[in-house]
């Protein structure tokens, strides 16, 4: 054993208490008494009070590299990440270029990734009309499943599946039992929508109404029903279709579903015209809609929360909601911003654990993540969740230091995050948006992942 982690409070599957954690070869060896002797040869590393959470696990991120790195990049992205307790995060096929849709083009991302990675990093295929034999060569390639979209995705090189392509790509998926994950706007209730451009909010919340992810939703349930298939919803927006996805379930249709930290925290109500900062789609809607949302998660409905960290340069982000680019960069504020709403509603922080570590990385398959007990990797958030700080966008590590939470007072202070049981982050100041000495482990440490089963 080379390291014991100890702390009064660590989150595990049995519950919250004092322990202290054994590390053996990047793996967690033991859960010891608080009190235990440390190992012959083993360093202690005590944070009191703070409280251990598992690494946390993002399933849903933009890193645009290569192609738009002007955009983001491994290094500054998954520097977000372990400044923010996330130790794995699963990269999206788009808006890199080229697009993660041949086997060719993962290598090319992968190499691109493995010199500059911070936290460990897998990949998701993408499925478009186009690149049906390339879906089971991907799958071999250890990509963790496929996203398409249903309706324009905002890049012409990644373009939507229709009808018959989604039943094809689904079809062709099933067959090695894949999992589809799925943009969920109907395109025909998006054009139906009123369309007034400009820069007021509430015109740009008419343009994306909840029937669109309601009407798509319904879709992908019916095919997956048909197909016996594995699929899942991304940034569920729509508290209405939740009663859809828990009926689905009890059919038998095998679905998941994950909403975002900007769903869950930030609402229209306070979104300023003009202020595309909080511009996504589908968009943040009423408060109304959130109460229902957090009813999901309390429910069991919503199966995980993870970023949809979607960054662009600065000047992309223009007053006028209909032209600007749609995305809310995350990665670093996400676990402060859900437990300060979780907090606010009595909820406790092991159930922030289980939607923002361990659902992440039971949707990837991802069997040695989203846990602290023996055997599991040993990747850990040290988190001081009384603690407060108000964000500050130049203390924010993501290449483009856009943000929604820029201003608001958050909950929860990232100390130090662990990959394997080696400390990746660590800061001497109390947080995103104080100064203080943000330190990374040089050179960087995250390693590539593949899907294994």
């Amino acid at each position: 054993m080379n390291l014991v982690l100890r702390s009064t409070r660590v989150v595990t599957p049995e519950g919250t208490r004092p322990l202290s954690i054994a590390v053996a070869d990047g793996r967690i060896a033991a859960l010891l008494p608080y009190g235990a002797e440390v190992p012959p040869g083993a360093r202690l590393e005590d944070v009191g009070d703070d409280v251990v959470l598992p690494g946390l696990v993002d399933t849903h991120v933009h890193v645009n590299d290569p192609g738009r790195s002007e955009w983001e990049g491994f290094r500054t992205a998954t520097r977000a990440a372990a400044a923010g307790g996330i130790t794995t995060l699963v990269d999206m096929p788009l808006n890199s270029l080229p697009p993660t849709t041949t086997t060719a083009h993962l290598r090319a991302k992968q190499a691109v990734a493995q010199r500059a990675a911070q936290v460990d990093v897998g990949f998701w295929g993408g499925a478009v009309p186009d690149n049906l034999a390339d879906l089971r060569p991907l799958h071999d390639a250890g990509v963790f499943g496929f996203k398409c979209f249903l309706s324009p995705s905002g890049v012409a090189e990644f373009p939507e599946l229709g009808p018959a392509e989604l039943d094809r790509a689904l079809t062709e998926i099933a067959g090695f039992d894949g999992l589809l994950i799925v943009h969920a706007e109907d395109p025909g209730a998006l054009a139906a929508a009123p369309a007034r451009p400009g820069p007021a909010y509430a015109d740009f919340l008419a343009s994306r109404p909840r029937g669109a992810e309601n009407a798509a939703i319904e879709t992908l349930i019916a095919v997956a029903r048909r197909l016996d298939a594995r699929v899942h919803v991304l940034h569920l927006s729509s508290s209405d279709a939740l009663p859809l996805i828990a009926a689905a379930r009890s059919e038998g249709v095998r679905i998941t579903v994950e909403s975002c930290p900007h769903f869950l925290t930030l609402t229209a109500e306070e979104v300023p015209d003009g202020a595309t900062e909080f511009k996504c789609c589908p968009p943040i809607r009423e408060a109304a809609n959130q109460d229902a949302l957090w009813q999901g998660l309390v429910n069991g409905t919503i199966d995980c929360v993870v970023s949809d960290h979607s960054p662009c340069t600065a000047d992309l982000k223009t007053p006028d909601f209909a032209t600007a680019w749609g995305g809310i960069s995350s990665l670093q504020l996400g676990l402060p911003a859900v437990w300060t709403e979780a907090r606010r509603r009595g909820l406790p922080l092991r159930d922030v654990v289980r939607w923002m570590s361990t659902g992440p990385a039971e949707l990837a398959g991802l069997a040695s993540k989203g846990a602290i007990e023996e055997g599991r990797d040993a990747d850990f958030a040290v988190l001081a969740p009384e603690a407060t700080f108000t964000v500050d966008p130049a203390e924010l590590h993501h290449r483009n230091r856009v943000t929604a939470y820029a201003g608001k007072t958050l909950y929860g202070v990232v100390r130090s995050t662990w990959l394997r049981g080696s400390r990746i982050f660590g800061s001497d100041g109390i947080g995103a948006g104080v100064p203080g000495r943000r330190l990374f482990a040089e050179p960087p440490s995250g390693r590539l992942l593949e899907r294994t089963s």
